[in-house]
This record gives C-alpha cells, structure tokens and sequence, in this order.
C-alpha cells in the first residue's frame, strides 16, 4: 500500500491510499483528516460499463424548487420524501424501481455490490443497508452534478431525527466516480459544523459560503474509478465542471454505530 498525505494534514487535510483500512474510516470519524481518496475503488472499465448502460437509464432530480443548479439522479434521498410520520409510500416505490434499474448498469450486475464489497474489504467487517421502520431503505443513488452544489451540510439524526433505526454516532459520505471532466468538479470540505446562528445566512438547500471562509479546508480532486470519504456534518460544496467531460457518482452516506457493521443509505 501506498499512501501520500498533503501538506496541511495537521489542519484539516486529504489522505490518498491505494487500499482502504479500517484506520482511514476511523481517523475521518475522530476528524484527524478531511477526507480519504480510495485510487481505483472502480477500474476504468467498470466505470466505462456504467456509463455505457446509464445512457439508456432514465434520470430524475432533485426538487428543483429548492435545488439549483439542476442535479440528475438515479434513485430516492430520503431527505426528498421525509413526512410527518416517516418516508412517505412514495420513497420505498421509487426506491424498489431505481434500484432494478442500478442492478444491471454493471455487466448485468449492480454496481453498488461491487462498492459494498470494497468497503466490507477495507472495513474488516459487514456492510448493510440502514433501516427505518424496520424496513431496508435505498442506498446507492447515481447523481451527476455538472454545474456545481452550494455549501450545505448533511446530518441525519439533526436534520431527521427518529429517520434511522440505528442512530449513527458519526455520519459519512461516499463517492465513486464514474465519470469526471477535464477540469473542475472538486468537491471542497470546511472544518465548520452547522451552527443555529447560520439560518439566517440560509440560501435555498445551501448557505452562504462565507460562514466558512476563514476555516481549514480541503479541495478534493478525484480521478475517474476513485472513491472519496468524508464527514458531510462539515460544511462542503461541489466546484462547476471546467471544459468537456461529465461527473457522474455512485452515491451514499456511511452511518458507524457502536456495532460492527456500516450501515449504509441514500
């Protein structure tokens, strides 16, 4: 294994590997580093595959009453579909149809048993899909984001409490990457958490970028088939896409419990 560490790292810095270990999902927990790039969690060629069969796979959004620039989707965020009794009958439809059509993007298969692996490999342990209601919730939504993503935090147990069966005691983000273009499209990750004071500084899903200017920071850039973690409780943005080329993720978020196993959701 090798594995290069950036300058800043005692701030808030990016470990890159070449394997993934239960110690890199460990020190972004702990908030040691800003985020862990896996080199080829995907080969080239699966990535390719991916991308040939999404071509004939049709993509749904976010809301984009709320989020813009457009963001193209495979798959249902729980965010889109919490209601006053828990995710609404339209989640687990929309859930069960995205992911028959994920399930064969991979030579027939699903590219996200190809991703649990992995991760089952690094984790030393089991990968599961988190449960609300008892019930397995979608996990391994395909986005493409081209035109960038305000800064936004993600948190699950502050933004929906009672959503997961199994409280988290830290969250994290995964992507694979698909696709990427020739320039741009890094995501960008601030040591800032969320504060109550920031909504008044609240711009549709994202904030103003100026909460975290004067913070550590992290700019990722992935190479096509990398897999990058980091805790979306930080404030984080996505960069617009320079020159031709798209990016195109498999994505999820990370729940740690205080058992073995990930558990994993969308």
């Amino acid at each position: 294994m090798t594995t290069a560490l950036s300058d800043n790292l005692v701030l808030f810095g990016t470990e890159v590997t070449d394997r993934l270990e239960p110690q890199h999902i460990l020190r972004l927990s702990a908030g040691v580093v800003a985020a862990v790039r896996v080199r080829d969690f995907f080969t080239r060629h699966q990535c390719q595959e991916v991308m040939r069969a999404l071509e004939g796979c049709e993509m749904g959004s976010y809301d984009e009453r709320f989020v813009q620039p457009r963001v193209a989707k495979l798959g249902p965020a729980a965010y889109d579909y919490y209601g006053n009794n828990g995710l609404t009958a339209e989640y687990w439809d929309y859930g069960d149809r995205s992911a028959k059509a994920r399930a064969t993007l991979l030579h027939g298969e699903d590219p996200l048993d190809l991703a649990a692996d992995r991760l089952r490999e690094g984790w030393h342990d089991d990968v599961r899909r988190a449960t609300s209601g008892g019930r397995p919730m979608f996990a391994g939504m395909i986005r493409e984001i081209n035109q960038g993503a305000r800064m936004h935090f993600d948190e699950v147990v502050r933004e929906f409490p009672g959503l997961l069966d199994e409280i988290p005691v830290c969250q994290l983000a995964f992507n694979c990457f698909l696709s990427m273009p020739e320039g741009g499209g890094e995501s960008v990750v601030f040591r800032r958490r969320w504060r109550p004071s920031d909504e008044g500084h609240r711009d549709g899903y994202g904030y103003d970028s100026a909460l975290a200017e004067d913070q550590p920071v992290a700019e990722v850039r992935a190479e096509l088939g990398d897999g990058v973690l980091f805790d979306p409780r930080n404030y984080h943005l996505v960069r617009p896409n320079a020159g031709s080329g798209r990016r195109v993720t498999l994505s999820f978020f990370i729940g740690i419990t205080t058992r073995g196993p990930l558990h994993i959701w969308s």
